[in-house]
C-alpha cells in the first residue's frame, strides 16, 4: 500500500533531457535559452506584458513590494488566510499588512470588505486566488483604480486558471506564480513575476539583476554595466528553467489530469455532504479552478484532528492548511485587522486537504473516499470512478 500525499515531484516530458541540454550548452546561470523560452510561454498563455522567472513566488512578491515603492508605514490590504510570504514581502519594506476576512464560498478575500479598509496610508491590495479559484477581479480592479492603488495578484496556486476568460495573474498591475513542487506545474523551487503595466518592466529587470542594468547592457541598450537601483538576486538558474520548460510544454495535460482527479473526488465528497457529515464550499467542486486543491470542512476542529490522525494510520496524508496570519505571532507584531475575521477563523479550524498529485490513480481516489466513509460511518458513494 503506497503512501498518498501531496506535492510529489514528477516527470511528464523532457525534463531530464532539457537539463542535460542546459549543461551541454555551457550556460547554467540565469537568463539563458530555457529561461527565455519559459518567458515566451508565460507571456503567450497569460497575456501579460512581461514575464520574469524568479527563484520562488516569494521572490516575485518581494519584487512587487519594491516596484510598488512600499515605504515604512504604508498599508497593504490582504486576506489573513494565506501563506506568510504574502505578508512578509511587504513587511520587509516596512509595510503594514491589513487583514480582512474571506468569503465562505471561495475562501478568497471578501471584495465587499476591501473599500472600508482603505485609509490614507493604503498603498496596495493583494488578491490571493485560493486553490486556483478566482477572486472577484472586476470589483478589485475598480477599487484599485478609484483609489489609485497597486493591485497585486498572488496567483501562486492559479496557473492556467482564469476569470471571465482572462488568465489569473494578468488582471492586476502584477501577478505572482509559484512552481514549488507542491504546485501543479513544478520546478522544485521557482516562480514568476507577471508584469501587466509596461511602465514597470525596465525597473523590474534591474531589481531582478541585483539592482544593475545587466539585462539592458546585454541587449546593447546601455553602454556600461553598473549598479543603478535597489535589487537582489531573484533569478533562477538554467537548470530550474530547463526542468520548468518541459513542464510548461505539458501544462494543459497536467491541468486536465488534475481536474479529472478532482472530479472523481467530488462525486464521493458530494455524497458525504448529502449525508451531513462534511461541508463543501461553493468553489470546492471540480468545475472551478485548475485542480490544485481538493478540500472540505469537518463539523468541528476536534473531528478534523481525529480524522487526520485516522487517515495517517492508513498512509493517507490529509492536512489542514493555513493558520491565519492575523492571529500568528508575526501577524500580531507586524499587521493589524480590519473588522472581525470570523469566516477566516472558522474555515481554518475545519478545513481538510486531501491528497492530489499528478501520478494519482482512480484506485487511489477510491481508497481515500472509502476511508472517509468509514471514519464518518457513512455509506460510500455508488458513483463509479472510471479507470484511466
Amino acid at each position: 500500500m503506497r503512501a498518498l500525499t501531496t506535492g510529489k515531484p514528477f516527470i511528464v516530458g523532457r525534463e531530464l533531457y532539457y537539463i542535460s541540454q542546459a549543461v551541454l550548452n555551457g550556460w547554467l546561470q540565469g537568463d539563458g535559452n530555457f529561461t527565455r523560452r519559459c518567458h515566451a510561454w508565460l507571456e503567450k498563455e497569460t497575456g501579460c506584458k512581461k514575464a520574469l522567472l524568479t527563484h520562488s513566488c516569494t521572490a516575485a512578491l518581494e519584487m512587487t513590494a519594491i516596484l510598488a515603492d512600499i515605504q515604512p508605514g504604508d498599508e497593504i490590504i490582504m486576506p489573513s488566510f494565506t501563506f506568510s510570504s504574502t505578508a512578509n514581502a511587504f513587511v520587509l519594506r516596512g509595510g503594514i499588512p491589513v487583514f480582512v476576512d474571506i468569503r465562505p464560498d471561495t475562501l478568497n478575500i471578501d471584495e465587499n470588505l476591501v473599500e472600508a479598509a482603505i485609509t490614507p496610508r493604503t498603498r496596495a491590495i493583494v488578491a490571493v486566488h485560493y486553490a486556483g479559484v478566482a477572486c472577484e477581479m472586476k470589483k478589485l480592479v475598480d477599487i484599485a483604480q478609484r483609489f489609485n492603488l497597486i493591485l497585486i495578484e498572488d496567483a501562486a496556486q492559479a496557473i492556467l486558471s482564469s476569470y471571465e476568460g482572462k488568465a489569473l495573474g494578468s488582471w492586476g498591475n502584477f501577478g505572482c506564480l509559484s512552481f514549488h513542487e507542491s504546485k501543479n506545474i513544478i520546478s522544485g523551487e521557482g516562480g514568476a513575476l507577471l508584469i501587466n503595466d509596461s511602465r514597470y518592466i525596465e525597473r523590474a529587470e534591474i531589481i531582478r539583476e541585483k539592482g544593475t542594468n545587466r539585462t539592458q547592457f546585454f541587449r546593447h541598450e546601455a553602454s556600461k554595466y553598473t549598479w543603478v537601483d535597489l535589487g537582489s538576486s531573484f533569478l533562477p538558474s538554467e537548470l530550474i528553467a530547463a526542468f520548468l520548460f518541459a513542464q510548461l510544454e505539458n501544462a494543459r495535460k497536467i491541468i486536465r489530469h488534475r481536474l479529472s482527479i478532482a472530479r472523481n473526488y467530488h462525486a464521493g465528497l458530494s455524497h458525504l455532504q448529502e449525508q451531513g457529515v462534511i461541508e463543501l464550499t461553493a468553489s470546492a467542486d471540480s468545475l472551478q479552478g485548475n485542480g490544485h486543491i481538493v478540500y472540505f470542512l469537518t463539523r468541528t476542529p476536534e473531528e478534523r484532528s481525529a480524522l487526520i490522525a485516522k487517515l495517517k494510520e492508513q498512509e493517507i496524508s490529509a492536512v489542514f492548511h493555513y493558520l491565519p496570519l492575523h492571529s500568528s505571532p508575526a501577524g500580531l507584531r507586524f499587521g493589524r485587522t480590519h473588522g472581525t475575521l470570523r469566516v477566516t477563523d472558522d474555515i481554518s479550524n475545519r478545513l481538510v486537504r486531501l491528497p492530489i498529485f499528478f501520478e494519482m490513480r482512480p484506485a487511489d481516489v477510491r481508497r481515500v473516499l472509502n476511508a472517509l466513509a468509514s471514519f464518518f460511518n457513512a455509506t460510500p458513494s455508488k458513483t463509479a470512478i472510471p479507470d484511466d
